[in-house]
């Protein structure tokens, strides 16, 4: 049975690693879970780490290859395969089936996976949960966000009152990564200052990370979060802000996605864009709904609306405005850029 999120760190505290791991869910809570089993490797003596990269011609004998594989310098070693989609395929899942069949002495195979639901779970994930550790990080609940935020707080050494949690979670809007960050902020501004904040000095610490901006507008829509993304594009008409100047930010992370859906090998054109991991993953679901042609018709329409709003042609366009990011969104609705 997968180990609940709760009992992790109790977990990692053991005194010798298991054979295998599988860590899936949330990127951001995956990443972290995954960077502390890999601090936790090093003082165990893993002093070798072989980073495998699940893409689209990923060779699954590389896996055993690797496993099977000997080191003058390493006694202990660390396998760590990236399969962003939770999904090994039949191929993969036979691959990882046979690690966890017969794990090879001082390896470690380390599985992260930045998509998860019950549709992935599957055969390999039982033989890898029945041999090694499984766990699932969900975002918390709309109801556990304040508890949820309450335990990062004091994990990290700070306190706060229930309101002032509270507080916090109503201004990130359910933004896992804004959460986190303004934890972290929390921790520099009240270094040495071990008093319970409270309400309203939460109030006074905390930036607004409701508020809305343009870059919010582009990653909701491209992360497929439809419903925010329009209320986002609402708030900053609301707000007075030139539809031109959006539509600029708009264009060049569309011109982004086309330059990644055009690339032979998006892994090496992300690090040439130099994307951080976590905008490279954006890019890559989003890239998962739709091929290349959308993202040029996407990028068509936009240039339209640039148009429009600057005169030169007729239209409504913050209704295309509206338009553009429902289909940005949600490719299935691309019908809505007629």
């Amino acid at each position: 049975m997968p180990l609940a999120p709760a009992q992790w760190q109790k977990a990692l505290a053991a005194d010798s690693l298991a054979p295998v791991y599988l860590l899936a869910g949330e990127e951001l809570l995956v990443l972290e879970a995954a960077d502390a089993l890999r601090a936790q490797s090093k003082r165990l003596g893993y002093t070798e780490r072989e980073v495998l990269e699940v893409e689209q011609r990923f060779d699954w004998d590389d896996l055993a290859r690797a496993a099977a594989g000997m080191s003058l310098f390493a006694a202990r070693r660390l396998l760590d395969l990236r399969l962003p989609t939770g999904r090994p395929g039949v191929e993969g899942a036979k691959a990882i089936g046979e690690f966890c069949a017969d794990p090879p002495p001082g390896v470690t195979l380390l599985i992260t996976a930045m998509e998860w639901s019950s549709k992935h779970d599957g055969a390999w994930s039982r033989k890898l949960d029945a041999a090694g550790t499984m766990v699932v990080f969900n975002a918390p609940r709309p109801n556990e966000w304040a508890a949820w935020i309450g335990a990062r707080l004091a994990a990290r050494g700070l306190a706060a009152t229930p309101e002032a949690a509270a507080l916090l979670a109503e201004r990130v809007e359910g933004n896992l990564l804004a959460a986190a960050q303004e934890v972290d902020k929390l921790v520099v501004l009240r270094a040495g200052d071990d008093s319970r904040i409270d309400a309203d000095a939460m109030e006074s610490l905390v930036a607004d990370s409701a508020r809305y901006d343009v870059f919010k507008l582009a990653d909701a829509a491209l992360a497929g979060e439809g419903a925010r993304a329009l209320r986002i594009l609402a708030g900053l008409r609301a707000e007075g802000d030139e539809l031109i100047a959006l539509m600029g930010w708009l264009v060049n992370q569309l011109q982004l996605a086309l330059r990644l859906a055009n690339a032979p090998d998006l892994a090496a054109q992300a690090r040439a864009e130099r994307l951080w991991p976590a905008r490279e993953q954006l890019f890559r679901k989003a890239l998962r709904r739709a091929p290349r042609e959308h993202w040029l018709a996407c990028l068509a329409r936009a240039s339209r609306i640039d148009r429009i709003a600057k005169g030169r042609e007729q239209g409504e366009a913050w209704r295309e405005a509206e338009r553009l990011i429902a289909a940005i969104a949600e490719p299935r609705a691309a019908r809505a850029l007629a």
